[in-house]
């Protein structure tokens, strides 16, 4: 007789024996997703789980959205698949949709499948229009899995061996927790980086850079806030210098920061380039790279993307879209990220290893340490932690350079009930760890 047990067992030996090692979940006991709804999850033996990670702020509407999934199960029956070598509705409906919430002069929009490949086309993008090929990037940044994109990312961990590429350089993640420049304001600390992204480009490019491409908050960084300014001195810097400014909205998007729809507004900038992906659809494979009409101009040779675009996940985008737009994602992020947050900052005042608690929207991280005045990151505790939570039935992330940032994402749909839940549930995990010597 087939159990729900050995359903889940013969999951994790099918993972261990053919997926690449390097596939590597959660958990010491992997959690066997069987199946979700909105904020919550049930494992294949019938456990329920509270998502506060949504696929890595991917189900920004949450799990399965019925409007989506009608609207995915009407387009699959009626048109599947066709490359960009045609016009379809529902592209040039989601273009539509995207140029009516992002900042300024970006309306032009080219669909790919992952952050990854929205990074990819703004990169060659920038180095088409401006003539030029280097890159500047931020430390602690995530750009993705190609060889290109992982070279933009600044984790040891994340990069893999034999896949330098020439031209990228870093400057001084914006990180205001372990800032090297000491106690500053938050002004101050703003000048400290810009003036380093300057010096990076002065000392480690020909001085004729392409672009500076950053995340708005950086996400796998562990939800690194910049300080007020620094996008503003940082936009400035590189359009000085003949470069285009790219903004990185693919966990930030849609929303999640609170009030405003992308994080790069918070600070009053205009992108050049920005890119999209994530919380765009729902979960389904889909990323945007928009632009200005005279950026895009500059893209004159051929290009194409198989399934950029494609019927079934620009339904699935346009639903999305619809819904953030009718339930004002924006505004429900502010209110409860704001519940949220108080719920994290009581936290921090009842556990000493809590460091830092930082973020903004639905966008929150604690900073786990091993003593509150050096500032040793504790990923140990980190994991203690996300182990702990899943016992007590809530799915949090890891993030940070050491992997000691615990993170949280929800849906932007999650309701004032269920953040009390997981604050809660949070607050009986952290109190498992308070033995930890």
């Amino acid at each position: 007789m087939v159990t729900t047990a050995t359903i889940t067992e013969d999951v994790k030996a099918g993972h261990d024996e053919y997926l690449f090692p390097v596939v590597k979940p959660y958990y010491r006991d992997p959690l066997v997703i069987a199946e979700a709804s909105g904020v919550d999850v049930i494992d294949t033996e019938g456990r329920q789980y509270l998502d506060f990670f949504a696929g890595i702020l991917t189900t920004s509407i949450g799990h399965c959205h019925p409007e989506v999934v009608q609207r995915v199960r009407e387009q699959v029956g009626r048109l599947g698949h066709t490359s960009t070598l045609y016009l379809t509705e529902n592209q040039v409906n989601v273009a539509r949709k995207l140029a009516g919430i992002t900042p300024g002069r970006l309306t032009r929009s080219f669909f790919t499948n992952s952050g990854t490949e929205a990074v990819e086309t703004a990169v060659m993008l920038a180095s088409i229009y401006t003539g030029r090929s280097e890159i500047i990037a931020l430390r602690h940044a995530y750009s993705g899995r190609s060889i290109l994109a992982s070279n933009i990312t600044a984790h040891a961990s994340w990069r893999p061996l034999a896949s330098s590429v020439a031209g990228i350089k870093h400057a001084l993640s914006p990180y205001l927790y372990r800032s090297p420049f000491g106690e500053q304001s938050e002004e101050e600390a703003a000048e400290s980086f810009a003036r380093d992204l300057e010096e990076a480009i002065v000392t480690t490019t020909s001085g004729q850079p392409a672009a500076f491409i950053a995340e708005s908050i950086q996400g796998v960084g562990g939800f690194i806030v910049p300080p007020r300014g620094y996008f503003q001195r940082a936009a400035e810097i590189i359009r000085r210098y003949g470069g285009v400014f790219i903004a990185d909205e693919v966990q930030a998007g849609f929303g999640r920061t609170g009030e405003k729809w992308f994080g790069i507004e918070h600070w009053g900038v205009e992108p050049d380039i920005m890119v999209m992906a994530k919380g765009i659809a729902s979960g389904f494979p889909v990323a945007a790279t928009v632009t200005t009409d005279e950026i895009a101009a500059a893209w004159t040779g051929k290009t194409i993307s198989t399934y950029g675009g494609t019927p079934v996940s620009m339904a699935a985008t346009e639903a999305t879209l619809d819904v953030m737009i009718r339930e004002d994602t924006p505004h429900r992020s502010a209110e409860r990220g704001a519940q949220l947050r108080r719920g994290l900052d009581d936290l921090a005042t009842e556990h000493a290893w809590i460091g830092e608690v930082r973020g903004m929207g639905l966008m929150q991280a604690l900073e786990l340490v091993e003593d509150w005045k050096s500032k040793e990151p504790s990923p140990r505790r980190a994991v203690a932690l996300l182990e702990a939570a899943k016992e007590e039935g809530l799915l949090v992330g890891l993030g940070g350079l050491h992997n000691q940032v615990v993170r949280l994402g929800p849906s932007m749909l999650v309701s004032e009930a269920q953040v009390d839940d997981a604050i809660e549930r949070l607050g009986r995990a952290c109190r498992q760890i308070d033995s930890m010597a």
